[in-house]
């Protein structure tokens, strides 16, 4: 099944072109993991893996290029992008400026609609965390993050942060959702939507920077547990 492509929420939807549907497919791919990091990109065989021409597969990797998960030298071909410590820690420490500002500016100016767009999305992430439905319930947790972040009124924040959260999602892997683990992360972000709702700019940060230093962590953990295995 392709699915919309997890970029900006909120916006246009309707019929696809191939080369979007190329993406699509691409993205879900890389960030499930099917295509791990390093992994090489050959044109013919991601044709056949996807039943298109080659073509649309060209411009859904310059699309992944474009947000950073693919890496594209002439000549030479492409592949996904590398994970490591070194690159989750430039991550974190991008989105944690960016975001920053994107939470503050919409403590300042957030509304009942925006309140309940980000309630709608927090409801169904946590909804579909305990169904185990990671896919979905990882799309629910992206338009809660943008819902408030697109309160804030600006053009290029959200485009800004956009490439950042995406990479920030490859290294979501292996996280066990239980029950302990889903209700904590519903505090943290029924904390940071609290806040915007106080129109209080330093408590939204605060729990923000919690939100995601407490993420930060159980990645790095993760990562270090499987580079003894």
């Amino acid at each position: 099944m392709i699915r919309r492509l997890e970029l900006t929420p909120g916006g246009p939807t309707g019929r696809r072109t191939l080369a979007e549907e190329a993406a699509a497919e691409l993205h879900e791919l890389i960030l499930s993991g099917e295509l791990p990091s390093g992994t090489a990109l050959r044109l013919e065989e991601l044709a056949k893996r996807l039943d298109m021409s080659q073509m649309p597969i060209r411009e859904g990797l310059r699309r992944m290029a474009a947000l950073g998960l693919v890496e594209i030298v002439p000549h030479k071909g492409a592949w996904v992008r590398e994970l490591s410590m070194e690159d989750l820690r430039d991550t974190h420490e991008t989105r944690l400026a960016l975001e920053s500002l994107a939470v503050r500016a919409a403590a300042t100016r957030f509304s009942d609609s925006d309140a309940a767009a980000a309630r709608t999305a927090l409801a169904e992430h946590v909804r579909l965390s305990k169904l185990g439905d990671n896919i979905a319930s990882r799309q629910a947790h992206t338009e809660f993050h943008f819902a408030i972040y697109r309160a804030g009124g600006s053009r290029w924040l959200p485009r800004a942060i956009e490439p950042v959260w995406q990479n920030s999602e490859r290294y979501r892997f292996g996280s066990r959702q239980t029950k302990a683990r889903i209700e904590q992360t519903r505090r943290e972000h029924q904390a940071i939507l609290d806040a915007c709702l106080a129109h209080d700019e330093e408590g939204a940060e605060a729990a923000l920077r919690e939100h995601l230093e407490g993420a930060m962590q159980r990645i790095t953990e993760t990562m270090a547990r499987r580079s003894k295995q």
